[in-house]
C-alpha cells in the first residue's frame, strides 16, 4: 500500500496532514494509560495513530506525528522526563513505518506467510518470556479519573504470548502479501520504539533526571502497544483508503 505523496514536493499538504496527525496521536496517547511504577512510564494506545499516520501519509508525516504528538502527551500527562526521548524514538518509529510501507517488494504469498508467522513467533515469545521472568505483580490502571491497582500473574503473559502466536499464524495464512508487508513495516517501526525506550531507561533517564528505572519491566508493555497499535492501524488504513478511493 503506497502512502499519499507528501514531503518536499507537497509542503502544504504535509503541514496540514501533520497537524491533524499530531493532534490524533496526542489524544490517543492521553486517552488511556496504564502506569508502570518500575519505570515511572505508562502504557498507552498512541501507537495506533502513529502507525496509521505513517501508513496513510508516509514517513515525513509519520515522523512528525509520532515524535511531536507523543512528546506533547508526555508533557501534558506529567511525564516530562520522557519527552526528549519520546520525540526522537517515536519520530523514528513513524518514519521507519512509513518509509518501509512505501517500498513493498514483490514476493510470493508463501514467503509472506512465512515472514508473518516468524514475526508472530518472535513477538509472542519475547513478550511471554520477558513478562513472565521480569514483570508479574502490581500495576496501576488509570482511565480518566479512576485508578485501579491490579495483580498480573505470570500466566497472563504466557497466555498473551500464545494468543499472539496463534492469531499471527491465522493472519499469515489468510493475509495478502500487501498486508504481510504492512505487518512487517509496523513491526520494525514498533520494535525500534521498544528498543529505543529500553536504551533510554537503561542508560540515560537516571543520568539526565536522577530516576531509577527498571528498563526490562516496560518491554512487554511496549510490545503490547506495538501489537495493539498494528491491529488498529492496518485495518483502519485499508478501510480509509478504500472509502476515499485512494490509490493502493
Amino acid at each position: 500500500m503506497k502512502p499519499l505523496k507528501t514531503g518536499e514536493k507537497n509542503p502544504a499538504l504535509t503541514l496540514g496532514l501533520s497537524a491533524i496527525s499530531i493532534a490524533l496521536v496526542c489524544i490517543a496517547t492521553m486517552f488511556f494509560q496504564v502506569y508502570v511504577p518500575a519505570t515511572r512510564g505508562f502504557f498507552n494506545i498512541g501507537e495506533s495513530m502513529v502507525f496509521l499516520s505513517a501508513l496513510l501519509f508516509g514517513p515525513f508525516v509519520g515522523a512528525l506525528a509520532g515524535g511531536v504528538g507523543s512528546m506533547l502527551a508526555d508533557i501534558l500527562l506529567g511525564y516530562p522526563y520522557y519527552a526528549p526521548a519520546t520525540l526522537i524514538i517515536k519520530a523514528a518509529e513513524g518514519f521507519l513505518t512509513g518509509f518501509l510501507n512505501g517500498r513493498s517488494p514483490k514476493l510470493s504469498r508463501v514467503k509472506w506467510a512465512a515472514l508473518s508467522l516468524s514475526l508472530g513467533l518472535l513477538a509472542g515469545g519475547l513478550l511471554a518470556a520477558v513478562g513472565t521472568l521480569f514483570y508479574s505483580g502490581h500495576i496501576e490502571l488509570t482511565l480518566g479519573r479512576m485508578t485501579l491497582t491490579l495483580e498480573i500473574p505470570a500466566l497472563f503473559w504466557l497466555a498473551l504470548g500464545l494468543i499472539i502466536v496463534l492469531s499471527t499464524s491465522v493472519i499469515s495464512l489468510a493475509a495478502s502479501p500487501e498486508v504481510g508487508w504492512m505487518i512487517l513495516s509496523v513491526t520494525i517501526g514498533g520494535f525500534t520504539m521498544v528498543l529505543g525506550y529500553f536504551i533510554y531507561e537503561m542508560f540515560f533517564i537516571g543520568w539526565l533526571f536522577g530516576i531509577e528505572a527498571y528498563a526490562v519491566a516496560e518491554v512487554p508493555f511496549n510490545i503490547a502497544q506495538m501489537i495493539i497499535g498494528s491491529m488498529v492501524a492496518i485495518p483502519a488504513a485499508k478501510v480509509i483508503r478504500r472509502f476515499f478511493h485512494l490509490s493502493e
